[in-house]
């Protein structure tokens, strides 16, 4: 029986998780004021995570899991690694460029209302009247605060959404896919392994694309790129995963609301940024809708 006292200690560090990822955001924001590009500051993170990664592969080698994987596996997991961590980072950093950090975290909060699409349309799982209402908040949601921020900012806030909608794209179908390979490897596993493929991609990409010596950055660029890496990337991915673990996926789905919260909170605080009642109203209407997808799909599993 679980006590009290442990319950909100997973609450706490879920917190704690959420609003470190979070902080990924302004980071990057912060790092572009030094005359960086999207995939050198990209670069620096997964350069500066690639060891732990490496490291935590070595020791959980041997783990056993559910089901011996196969070379297919092997396969299907190489791919999920470029699509949910390479191309997904990639979006939301080259998304970076032209938004707010707080928009873009509103942005890829979709994420689970497009996994229920995803399921819908590959895997024909049906939706729900509850997770119909809610997908429909989110959207309007988004409109509400997207809408608001193009009439400030101009057209390059569409090409930032775009960006960023492609991220939640890419991450949510890696979540579709992923789930039946997950029980072959075991979670911190393949997990690892999927960061080291998505670290090798983005290290290709920076050698065939980039004209930028990676030494020439300002100090500044390098300690940012290590503060996302280990700050906004290792340590909180271990902070939700013993979250989850202590509390449930259902209460963490409500512990993860704080995610677009925090990022408005951090943004003002370093970036200066501020958004306009309508842009909140619409942040409000997205976690909303998300509550309802997280909650009512994580109950079906609760015995």
């Amino acid at each position: 029986m679980q006590s009290k006292k442990q319950f909100w200690y997973g609450i706490g560090i879920g917190v704690l998780g959420i609003v470190m990822f979070s902080s990924k955001a302004v980071m990057v924001k912060l790092a572009y004021n030094y005359n960086v590009d999207a995939i050198s500051i990209l670069l620096l993170r997964m350069l500066f995570s690639f060891p732990f990664y490496v490291v935590i592969a070595f020791f959980y080698k041997n783990q056993n899991a559910l089901s011996k994987p196969s070379s297919k596996d092997y396969i299907w997991l190489v791919f999920f690694g470029i699509i949910g961590y390479y191309l997904a980072s990639y979006f939301d950093f080259a998304g970076l460029v032209y938004i707010k950090a707080s928009l873009e975290r509103i942005i890829l909060f979709l994420y689970p209302t497009i996994v229920l699409l995803l399921n819908k349309l590959f895997l024909k799982q049906s939706i729900t009247k509850t997770q119909g209402l809610a997908i429909g908040l989110t959207y309007l949601g988004i409109v509400i605060a997207f809408s608001d921020e193009v009439a400030i900012s101009g057209s390059d806030t569409y090409l930032g959404g775009f960006f960023i909608l492609l991220s939640a794209i890419t991450y949510a179908s890696y979540l579709v896919g992923s789930g039946w390979l997950i029980p072959k490897f075991g979670v911190v596993k393949f997990t690892a392994y999927a960061m080291i493929v998505s670290c090798l991609c983005v290290f290709i990409h920076y050698i065939l694309i980039s004209e930028i010596d990676l030494f020439s950055f300002s100090k500044e660029v390098y300690i940012l790129g290590f503060l996302i890496a280990v700050f906004a990337t290792v340590i909180p991915s271990f902070l939700v995963s013993s979250s989850i673990k202590m509390i449930s996926s259902s209460n963490f789905a409500i512990v993860a609301g704080v995610g677009p919260i925090s990022t408005i909170v951090l943004a003002a605080i370093f970036l200066n940024e501020r958004l306009t009642v309508l842009q909140l109203l619409g942040a409000l209407v997205v976690i909303v809708g998300i509550l309802l997808v997280s909650t009512k799909k994580d109950k079906k599993h609760i015995k």
